[in-house]
């Protein structure tokens, strides 16, 4: 058994994919924060509706780049979850 002295490369590398994709690629909106739009001064934990849409259905906190809250308000809103969940507004995790 000899072995083949070649480099491995992946085949995306050797078929250009990645070009293929980045010339089609349209640049992404970009994510404006739900609270500054709507000038909510104070993310309040008692709002389960609105904080629901921030966790997941495993119930994992829904990251800013994500959700695209600025990092104050992400700030807020993990305390707030976490303050909800500490109440039993909010699971900590779907059954």
């Amino acid at each position: 058994m000899e072995k083949d002295n070649k480099k491995f490369t992946p085949a995306s590398k050797e078929s250009g994919a990645d070009e293929k994709f980045k010339k089609n690629r349209r640049p992404a909106k970009r994510k404006v924060c739900e609270f500054c739009e709507k000038g909510i001064a104070e993310i309040d934990y008692k709002d389960v509706q609105r904080l629901r849409r921030y966790v997941t259905e495993k119930g994992k906190i829904v990251s800013a780049r994500t959700s695209g809250t600025c990092a104050r308000h992400q700030r807020e809103l993990t305390v707030a979850i976490k303050r909800a969940r500490n109440m039993a507004l909010l699971a900590f995790k779907a059954e």
